[in-house]
């Protein structure tokens, strides 16, 4: 039976059939398409049809990169039924793509798992368990990480707590005593500072404030959430995240930690909070006490080698949670230039990496 693209006007109900979903990601909820809008991106979205039958939602996001040039990319998504519907899918985005529209490029929010280990065997081995394609559509680069650890937050938090690493169990119990305090606030003022100061520390980049408050602001409706966990010690935020959570699944999307500069009480120098520690736990069971079945940590090296620029908060997410597992991307072509457009992209994405970073590689 064949598939069509139903444009969907209604914010409330097109969330819901996102949410309603087995296989989908808050990035496809509305509220993310319309903070894009501040990077200049157009949202488009579909519910997908089959018959009668919706089987899934489609966000796309509209990145136009110079007159009569754009491409297509569904964050996440899209949201289905069953994988097997994505050769439809394609037939479908080609009815309703623009002439300017060159490329599509997907992110099928179905995990595929990688291994439950500190350290990775081989990497080939792991990408061979992903599929080269579906249907037209070819393996490609992500835009979102693509390796990511996810944790089960369905059992109790004690069950929860006795399953982590111990250095993890040992920062928890060491930042209870100290008076440590983490769990949702809303200071983004504070978020913002720990943030930008990550970010500087680490070389890595960074969207204009505006896009930040945006999303907080726009995947914060219809039954989606966007939320701040900040982790203090003697009233000073140290540590936190930015958080949007949809259906069953919750993604910690941004965040960090700062050094603790505060001229110490007594003695010399202040004590280790393990502030990173106990915001990573509060990120847990707030997952838990929210009715979220999983947390996405949101983005390790895809090679495990310390000689990563990431692998240090690879370490950290390491002891809260073992379980590894790929988000790949796939492209389908929707004009004759679409190779050329994406080699030179490639190219530029390379540049930026070398630039930044010394190396061509992504940070993840």
């Amino acid at each position: 039976m064949t598939v069509t693209l139903e444009p969907a006007d209604d914010r409330a109900s097109f969330t819901a059939a996102v949410a309603e979903m087995p296989i989908t990601s808050p990035l496809q909820g509305w509220g993310y398409g319309e903070a894009r809008k501040e990077l200049g991106q157009e949202p488009v979205r579909y519910l997908v049809r089959r018959g009668g039958e919706v089987v899934g939602a489609l966000q796309l996001l509209r990145k136009r990169l110079v007159p009569g040039v754009s491409t297509l990319y569904a964050p996440r998504g899209p949201a289905l039924t069953d994988l097997d519907l994505l050769p439809d899918v394609a037939a479908a985005v080609k009815h309703v793509a623009r002439r300017t529209d060159h490329y599509l490029t997907i992110e099928p929010p179905h995990p595929i798992f990688a291994g439950h280990s500190a350290t990775q065997e081989d990497l080939a081995q792991e990408q061979a368990r992903i599929p080269d394609r579906h249907g037209p559509f070819r393996r490609a680069k992500t835009e979102q990480p693509e390796h990511t650890i996810l944790i089960d937050t369905t059992p109790d938090p004690d069950t929860i707590f006795a399953g982590l690493h111990k250095m993890a169990r040992r920062n928890v119990r060491t930042a209870e005593r100290m008076g440590v305090e983490a769990g949702r606030d809303d200071s983004f003022e504070d978020f913002w500072e720990i943030f930008t100061a990550t970010n500087e520390r680490s070389s890595l980049g960074a969207f204009p404030r505006a896009y930040y408050e945006a999303l907080r602001r726009e995947a914060d409706q219809d039954g989606g959430e966007a939320y701040l966990v900040l982790s203090r010690h003697e009233g000073r935020a140290l540590a936190g995240g930015f958080f949007i959570a949809l259906g069953d699944t919750t993604c910690y999307l941004y965040g960090g930690s700062v050094r603790d500069d505060r001229p110490p009480l007594e003695g010399e120098k202040r004590k280790d909070a393990k502030a990173p520690d106990a915001f990573y736990w509060a990120s847990i069971k707030d997952a838990h006490e929210h009715g979220y079945a999983t947390l996405d940590l949101w983005g390790i090296p895809r090679l495990l080698d310390e000689s990563k620029h990431s692998f240090g908060v690879y370490k950290m997410k390491l002891k809260f949670g073992a379980d590894r597992y790929w988000f790949p991307a796939y492209d389908l072509p929707l004009s004759p230039l679409s190779p050329a457009l994406r080699h030179a992209l490639r190219l530029r994405r390379s540049y930026l990496n070398y630039r930044s970073f010394g190396t061509t590689d992504d940070v993840l």
